[in-house]
């Protein structure tokens, strides 16, 4: 336990300190990958994006083999506010505006299947996650509610109509907090044990025949080859199909995707258990919850009574000296009734951001795929990703064609310059939160 994490993670691949980390309910036994092997499909990355690709070509009769740099989950799918979350970061209005009528429609009708794959992947293989149904958004001012209440529209213009307008006196009988004016509520979302989860599919796609190397950190990718092949440290991979999915944990190690995306870091502390009488009294309904700001906070309910607080955004991916300190006030601000309370976990993660806010996928050389950058919603996001790209690889590109063909933009200011641009860039947007424009 701590209370100042200074590393979120250990330089051996190891799990951070982190509240999952501590109460996963599977403990694997690392696998290395030593030697050469040959296989249909290789995934590179054992988080949410590579597992969904992995289980749904499994389930589809391919021999896959997945290629972990450190341990299942170890990046953001075992880090993250543990949130399922409808939609992308960039919502269904820019999406709109920037790539059209057609485009809008196409993704409109997608964005909740994430949840959905969620859903079926823990009830059909049974992995025990605390998943619980509900995510909340909360408005600290007259204008994010004029924003949740386009979103509501919009989304119906789109035919989903699951989202439920709150006053300041309804919001509150879910999330008894003096900090909102308001809000929304999304009956689909939902939220879980991220880790558990992601630990849960390493045992399904094994259980499918699949293979998991771990600690094998992938050094570089002939993706040019009819034939792509992945090298780590002690071995190699041979593949028919290459799937990267590294995300913003890839490093340098395919030198194509570096300028696509830019790490960044985010923020979690958990509390010591608070007790039934107080957890429920702060948010009665045991749902997620998530503000509308630009840098927003986000917080649930763990299974245990505990508070699970995230927020903060350092471009780069680089960590603060204390998340405690960084964090805390924000806790205290939302409720006041924590004031002072033990924090027993802090800890940072990265998720890779793209410049435009949607996620991409697509190819480098013909047979190597990749998908990454869901800049912060990439819960619901990679699943949906990781169903798409085993049906491009089974034969049916119709819904890949449509996200290959997106366009993307590298980061103003190129890789050394990029982390400021975006942070003066946030500066704009946390002044306009902060006079409630």
């Amino acid at each position: 336990m701590m209370a100042n994490a200074k590393k979120s993670y250990a330089g051996d691949g190891s799990y951070p300190t982190s509240y999952y980390a501590a109460s996963r309910n599977i403990v694997r036994t690392p696998i290395k990958l030593q030697g050469r092997i040959e296989t249909d499909i290789c995934v590179v990355g054992a988080g949410y994006s590579g597992l969904s690709t992995a289980i749904h070509l499994a389930e589809k009769g391919y021999k896959v083999t997945v290629i972990e740099g450190a341990q299942v989950g170890w990046g953001a799918s075992g880090r993250n506010g543990g949130q399922v979350v409808n939609g992308l970061n960039a919502g269904l209005s820019t999406i709109q505006r920037r790539y059209g009528e057609d485009a809008a429609r196409f993704i409109g009708g997608l964005v909740q299947e994430g949840a959905r794959i969620i859903r079926r992947l823990v009830s059909q293989y049974h992995i025990d996650c605390d998943l619980k149904p509900g995510n909340i958004y909360a408005a600290y001012t007259a204008a994010h509610m004029k924003e949740l209440e386009a979103k509501q529209a919009l989304w119906r213009q789109y035919g989903m109509d699951d989202h439920q307008l709150l006053d300041r006196e309804a919001l509150r009988k879910l999330v008894n907090s003096d900090a909102y004016c308001g809000g929304m509520l999304d009956t689909t979302g939902g939220h879980m044990h991220p880790l558990n989860l992601v630990l849960g599919e390493a045992r399904a796609l094994e259980s499918l025949g699949g293979t998991i190397y771990e600690m094998s950190p992938v050094t570089r990718v002939d993706h040019e080859a009819a034939r792509p092949t992945v090298y780590t440290q002690e071995g190699e991979v041979s593949a028919r199909i290459v799937v990267l999915c590294g995300n913003a944990y890839l490093g340098d190690a395919v030198p194509k995707l570096v300028s696509r995306v830019m790490p960044v870091s985010t923020q979690m502390i958990t509390t010591a258990p608070l007790g039934e009488e107080l957890a429920h009294s702060l948010i009665p309904s045991d749902m997620c919850v998530e503000d509308v700001r630009y840098i927003l906070d986000y917080f649930r309910l763990s299974a245990d009574k505990r508070m699970i607080f995230g927020g903060g955004t350092v471009y780069g991916g680089t960590d603060p000296a204390d998340v405690v300190a960084k964090l805390r006030p924000n806790l205290e601000k939302v409720f006041p009734r924590l004031k002072g309370v033990k924090i027993d976990y802090a800890w940072s993660g990265n998720f890779a951001l793209s410049f435009t806010r949607v996620p991409q996928m697509g190819r480098i050389g013909a047979n190597t795929y990749f998908a990454h950058g869901y800049s912060g919603h990439g819960v619901t996001g990679s699943h949906l990703f990781g169903r798409t790209l085993a049906e491009a690889i089974d034969g049916d590109t119709s819904r890949f064609d449509v996200f290959e063909r997106l366009p993307w933009y590298p980061f103003p200011g190129g890789r050394m310059f990029r982390a400021q641009y975006s942070t003066i860039g946030s500066w704009w947007y946390s002044f306009k939160d902060a006079v409630g424009w």
